[in-house]
């Protein structure tokens, strides 16, 4: 059965609770909005399905955002009003600059709040374009839309809260151990040296973000929900070093030679068992003879450290299983957890900031040069799509099945809206009219594969049938509104076309640069959060390149093992810091002079000729730790600083066969 048709004839039972939810609110604020006496009482039934969401959580989060920036966007309609209201084409290239710079904000904020950037910029068009040719018009403009808004924000809200509530607290347990148990198995995985770990590493990096994200909705949900979104943040940090150490464990392993690994390979063997198992007894009972096995006098020091290895690759194991516990049982962890840092680009929100600001500027001079009434609707439409999808790389895609909705939505709204409604008075028949056709747009909006179809349908079927308390019915003006309509989305559409990156070879190379500025930073930023920052900054980034990976020619797919080898060096850096921090060694002259070079280095970058700049700096850390009192500590930090060297010549080799001599 086709999509559409299984979603609007065979939907399942959540997608009917979540379209009666959604008719049952919006219909309240209709309702209430009529009763008032509001100007739009639209917008506040469009409002409502907006804010509209499977969990009740998110509807809190968004109608909390939508709120702040409605807020924001209606103090500067009237501050933008009061200083361009005499000059009409200073007034559209400042709401131009305001548009781009929103847009620009919520693609670099990367999180749920970036929605409030979203309404800051697409509601000063909504409160100041109509208001243009009266200006003094706008206060009221801006007081009544606000309330419109409110209101189908609160409604919203109470359907949700009230109706069979989804929870994302009750959610997210599930989802954490689903992470859980993948990220157990990308270290068993990256242990063996399977052949599938790079897809179970994205799995495993995929999952860990999407149950990350989850937290801002979680926290609006009680005490029980705080506690489980903080004891998600906990669980995503072990689970990233997790992987982090089974990699450095593996890195480890490849450095021995044939008859040390055959030696230890019944270790290997039965690390593996029990990280497979997920038995946390059984990770207990191996831990002590583990240790016991590295201090053995008998074994290389390279076999000591990969033992060391093994052991510290148990405690995160058992840590992640305590982090699992804490998320089930909605209690916090011991230490107290850090958020994951998103990767943030500056170069690709100044892009898709050009984006709207390029398409709304289109759009407004083909109205100073038609001076075409119904241009203004056709402006907030561009300002909207453009605030909703310019920050997406897909937005040209999610803007041709906004123009389906459109499309869609004209002959709906005629039939109601032109045909039905004239014949019919009353409030009972009113939403007979449209709740027919917006609940078959809510079960659509259930299905995430058809639901930005669902979504213009619904929104824009609202704004053409436009209820008031008292009517009036113009076939010429309706067909003028869908005109505009068409216009302002496909203007949108356009930019999103025309202004696109391409090329994802440099989108990779990008990547590499900030990975490598990262790096930098690195080997200065204090230990404190420094896991979470750069594991959730490099997950990020991982994500990225194998979703570009495809699209690469064949020399430029190295691009995904310059994103791996820089999360090993991060990931060694990182091991030698802490390292040597729970040694208590005190920072000596060799290694100050080692984190210096290596800051150098690394903001050189890789290159055929740096294989070994970092030969003579490891030596001279060396033979300082080897002078120390020895420790599992002071091992672990030997073995750091050997795997450091290591990589960093691996990187430098990779790059010379990828790109030539540096």
């Amino acid at each position: 059965m086709p999509i559409t048709f299984q979603a609007l004839f065979a939907p399942d039972r959540r997608a009917l609770q979540f379209a009666i939810k959604t008719l049952i609110g919006g219909g309240l604020a209709l309702w209430l909005a009529l009763r008032w006496g509001l100007e739009q009482p639209s917008w506040a039934l469009m409002t409502a399905f907006i804010v509209a969401q499977p969990l009740s959580g998110m509807v809190v989060q968004k109608g909390l955002a939508r709120l702040l920036g409605t807020l924001v966007g209606t103090i500067m309609s009237v501050v933008f009003m009061g200083l361009f209201a005499q000059t009409p084409w200073l007034f559209l290239l400042a709401l131009a600059l305001w548009l781009g710079l929103c847009t620009a904000s919520s693609t670099l904020l990367r999180s749920a709040w970036s929605y409030s950037f979203v309404l800051a910029g697409y509601t000063v068009a909504i409160i100041a374009l109509p208001a243009i040719t009266h200006p003094l018009t706008v206060f009221d403009q801006a007081v009544a839309r606000c309330t419109e808004i409110c209101l189908g924000i609160l409604c919203a809200t109470a359907a949700s809260a009230l109706l069979w509530p989804l929870r994302v607290e009750r959610q997210l347990a599930g989802q954490a151990r689903a992470a859980w148990h993948s990220g157990m198995n990308a270290a068993r995985a990256t242990l063996a040296g399977d052949a599938l770990a790079r897809k179970g590493l994205l799995e495993i990096l995929g999952k860990i973000v999407a149950v990350d994200a989850q937290r801002e909705h979680a926290w609006f949900e009680g005490s029980l929900g705080r506690q489980r979104a903080r004891a998600i943040s906990g669980l995503s940090q072990k689970l990233l070093m997790l992987l982090r150490i089974a990699r450095s464990v593996r890195r480890q392993w490849n450095q021995l030679e044939l008859l040390e690994a055959e030696q230890l390979m019944p270790w290997m063997t039965e690390v593996q068992e029990a990280i497979g198992a997920c038995d946390t007894a059984q990770l207990q009972a191996l831990r002590p003879r583990l240790l016991d096995a590295s201090h053995d006098a008998g074994i290389s020091a390279a076999q000591s450290y990969c033992l060391a290895r093994f052991t510290l690759l148990l405690d995160t194991a058992m840590a992640a299983c305590t982090a699992l516990k804490a998320v089930q049982e909605g209690r916090e962890t011991v230490d107290p957890p850090r958020t994951l840092t998103p990767h943030r680009d500056l170069s690709l929100a100044l892009v898709f900031g050009a984006r709207s600001a390029l398409a709304f500027l289109v759009v407004a001079g083909f109205w100073l040069a038609t001076a075409w009434p119904a241009a203004s609707g056709a402006l907030v439409l561009t300002c909207v799509v453009c605030s909703l999808f310019a920050s997406r790389e897909n937005g040209a895609q999610i803007g041709m099945s906004f123009l389906r909705g459109i499309l869609l939505a004209i002959p709906s709204a005629f039939i109601v809206g032109q045909i039905l409604l004239p014949q019919w008075s009353g409030f009972a028949l009113l939403c007979m009219g449209m709740g027919v056709p917006l609940f078959l747009g809510a079960l659509g909006m259930a299905n995430p594969q058809i639901g930005a179809t669902a979504t213009s349908f619904c929104l824009h079927f609202i704004v053409l049938v436009s209820p008031l308390n008292r009517m009036t019915f113009d076939v010429a003006n309706f067909f003028n509104s869908a005109q505009a309509m068409l216009i302002g989305v496909g203007a949108a559409v356009l930019a999103f076309r025309l202004l696109i990156l391409r090329n994802p070879t440099w989108h990779s190379r990008r990547l590499l640069q900030a990975t490598l500025a990262d790096l930098v930073r690195l080997t200065r930023r204090t230990l404190r959060g420094a896991e979470s920052w750069f594991g959730g900054r490099m997950a990020d980034r991982l994500l990225q390149l194998a979703r570009h990976y495809p699209e690469l020619p064949e020399p430029a797919r190295s691009r995904w093992d310059d994103g791996l080898l820089g999360l090993d060096i991060g990931d060694e850096l990182l091991h030698l810091r802490l390292s040597l921090a729970a040694a208590q060694v005190p920072v000596s002259a060799p290694q100050r002079r080692y984190l210096e070079q290596l800051e150098i280095v690394l903001g050189q970058g890789p290159a055929g000729s740096r294989a070994e700049a970092l030969a003579q700096p490891s030596e001279a850390l060396l033979k300082t730790l080897y002078a120390l009192p020895p420790s599992d500590a002071v091992k672990l930090a030997q073995g750091a600083v050997l795997q450091l060297q290591s990589s960093w010549r691996a990187w430098c080799h990779q790059q010379e066969l990828s790109h030539g001599l540096a």
